[in-house]
């Protein structure tokens, strides 16, 4: 009697024990199943940093060609991304975030160590409709970026219940996209400053006159349109 009691309870802390665990264990499980999906949403970042080298070559042409860095950057925040999502590793992780603040440093050297900027930007604000577009699109972009990231982050156990674990890929393919528009509207707020003689015109790829396309800028010295 004593030893099937002693079984009893041997087999019931097991069982308080695997349920201990369980979430823990079902979290990473789920982490791994759908990290798959959260790589994949990097081949963006391998397609729109190119492709914004190519577009953006007349501005770079007539300002720096260290703006190119920026673009391989941008890339470089995909592929380590990418690596940190396959691997789940401390490394990959360390250089998904070391990447971002490079990027971003990158960013702020080129373009924002003006102390005219602000000023410039209130008194443009209202008569430069491509610019204020291009604000407006980034900052919406930027907001259902990070919208996407933080519901990924906070609620991770809601959208698990509901089966919808595409969040963090959202993110990505989001975040990727806002890119361009950001740094394009950094580019066009540089060349109407820094450029006052030029023609500055907003074109989009693949067509102008699509709803949706990558901005880039067209910089010649008459009012010659994309």
């Amino acid at each position: 009697m004593d030893f099937e009691n002693t079984m009893l309870s041997e087999r019931n802390q097991t069982q308080e024990t695997k349920q201990y665990v369980t979430p823990a264990i079902g979290n990473v499980q789920n982490r791994q199943i759908h990290r798959g999906r959260e790589w994949f949403s990097n081949v963006t970042f391998f397609i729109f940093g190119p492709l914004m080298m190519f577009l953006m070559n007349a501005y770079v042409q007539k300002r720096s060609r260290y703006i190119y860095i920026i673009f391989i950057l941008f890339t470089v925040v995909g592929l380590f991304s990418m690596y940190f999502h396959m691997t789940l590793s401390f490394l990959g992780q360390m250089l998904d975030e070391i990447s971002i603040l490079w990027l971003l440093a990158g960013g702020y050297s080129i373009w924002l160590p003006r102390c005219y900027f602000p000023t410039f930007l209130r008194k443009n604000r209202a008569s430069n409709k491509d610019l204020r577009h291009l604000i407006e699109v980034a900052v919406v972009l930027w907001a259902f970026a990070f919208t996407s990231w933080i519901s990924d982050r906070f609620l991770c156990s809601f959208w698990q219940w509901i089966n919808f674990s595409y969040l963090h890929s959202i993110w990505h393919v989001l975040i990727s996209i806002t890119f361009p528009y950001g740094i394009v509207t950094m580019a066009m707020v540089d060349a109407l400053y820094e450029m006052p003689d030029k023609t500055v015109k907003v074109c989009y790829w693949p067509r102008d006159t699509w709803p949706v396309g990558l901005p880039y800028l067209e910089i010649s010295d008459d009012n010659k349109s994309c």
